[in-house]
């Protein structure tokens, strides 16, 4: 087999052929990764029916603080689910192949073949900073008079991930704009 360069000549090397066709191959080993995480996700509606059925259980009995920390606890899963979802869908997606038998679906999410690897690192850091702030709130809402130093590391920690948040889209957006620039 023959390949064609960019200056349109063909390459008849079968070794240079045999190393292009054995890497472009290699991005199936990524799929047992996707598949792991698909896993994952049931697990985590495994600890999610956990917590709800706990959570659910001692509602009647518990104040509005402890109901809204409940609360908090089963949307911080959801939010992580989500997160999982997204790396499954626009990873696989950028790096392995498309997902031909969500084409046409009504339910496929919009976004679904069109996060790139920037769109993706955005995605993750929004999810990131959501996880954050939900679990920041309830530490907040646990906590006594006084902030020990894990919430003061805690809010270390989620104010890094805002400003890396910002940082990534900046860098995304100047990208960008050279990108154009360029043409």
């Amino acid at each position: 087999m023959t390949k064609r360069h960019p200056d349109g000549h063909r390459s008849t090397n079968p070794i240079e052929v045999a190393i292009e066709k054995t890497l472009f191959g290699s991005r199936w080993l990524l799929a047992p990764f996707y598949i792991g995480l698909s896993a994952s996700l049931a697990l985590l509606m495994v600890k999610f029916a956990q917590q709800f059925w706990d959570f659910a259980k001692h509602v009647a009995s518990n104040d509005l603080h402890e109901v809204t920390l409940g609360i908090l606890g089963l949307l911080d899963m959801t939010l992580l689910g989500n997160l999982i979802l997204i790396v499954i869908f626009a990873g696989y997606e950028n790096f392995v192949s498309k997902i031909e038998s969500a084409k046409g679906a009504v339910d496929r999410p919009h976004w679904m073949g069109r996060v790139d690897y920037s769109g993706l690192k955005i995605k993750l850091i929004g999810s990131l900073v959501a996880i954050s702030v939900i679990e920041l709130l309830k530490d907040f809402m646990a906590a006594n008079e006084s902030v020990s130093d894990g919430l003061k590391w805690r809010i270390g920690i989620h104010v890094t991930f805002v400003i890396s948040g910002v940082l990534f889209a900046l860098m995304d957006w100047i990208a960008e704009k050279n990108k154009h620039e360029d043409f």
